[in-house]
């Protein structure tokens, strides 16, 4: 598994649906720099608990967004799917109301430049594609800075939902590194003490606490 942090974000041109229901082609990465980025990978639609994370992730938009923060989702899945799963209602298996961009990752090389394509895929003697397992994502969580850099990455594997409050906590401690200068320990909530960068700082902070 690569880790991703402290190196730009890989930038992907596909289709998505945006808005929970407009087909749009050429959607990009790159298009929000100057905003932070929660780009998340799910491994399928018409499932069940990647609805559970979609909504999740609706309920906290504007929380998201009141911090310059863009939500975006990808899966495997065609931009058609994406489709007719958010014209679903919730009560019969939808995500109807979801309204940040879900990205079509069709050809697979967004999950993997971000490696969480689950299964393996080559060739066999005679020129034939052969794939061991499901070729889908992993739950893969990657904040991304205003500059386009990853500074944080979360994988999770298919089973096990993530927490979306955590991914608005490291939004938060980023934010704060900028302003402050000052490093988040650990557990730590926005409006919190943080500790300066220096050996006296942290020093004050541990006997503070």
């Amino acid at each position: 598994m690569s880790v991703l942090v402290g190196r730009n974000a890989p930038d992907f041109n596909a289709q998505a649906v945006i808005n929970g229901g407009e087909i749009v082609e050429n959607f990009t990465l790159s298009q929000y720099k100057g905003k932070y980025v929660i780009l998340f990978f799910y491994p399928k639609d018409f499932t069940f608990v990647c609805p559970t994370e979609l909504f999740a992730f609706q309920e906290k938009l504007e929380a998201f967004k009141s911090r310059n923060v863009e939500v975006v989702g990808v899966s495997t899945d065609t931009e058609h799917s994406h489709w007719g799963w958010l014209q679903m209602p919730k009560n019969k298996g939808g995500i109807e109301g979801v309204t940040y961009p879900l990205v079509a990752d069709t050809n697979k090389t967004i999950s993997a430049n971000y490696d969480v394509l689950v299964g393996e895929f080559g060739w066999d003697d005679n020129g034939d594609m052969i794939a061991e397992g499901e070729l889908i994502a992993y739950r893969g969580l990657f904040m991304i800075d205003k500059e386009g850099k990853v500074r944080h990455q979360l994988v999770n594997d298919l089973p096990l939902g993530r927490n979306v409050d955590e991914a608005l906590r490291m939004v938060d401690a980023l934010q704060h590194l900028e302003e402050h200068g000052e490093v988040c320990p650990a557990n730590w909530t926005k409006g919190a003490d943080a500790m300066n960068a220096t050996h006296d700082g942290v020093a004050e902070y541990l006997s503070e606490h």
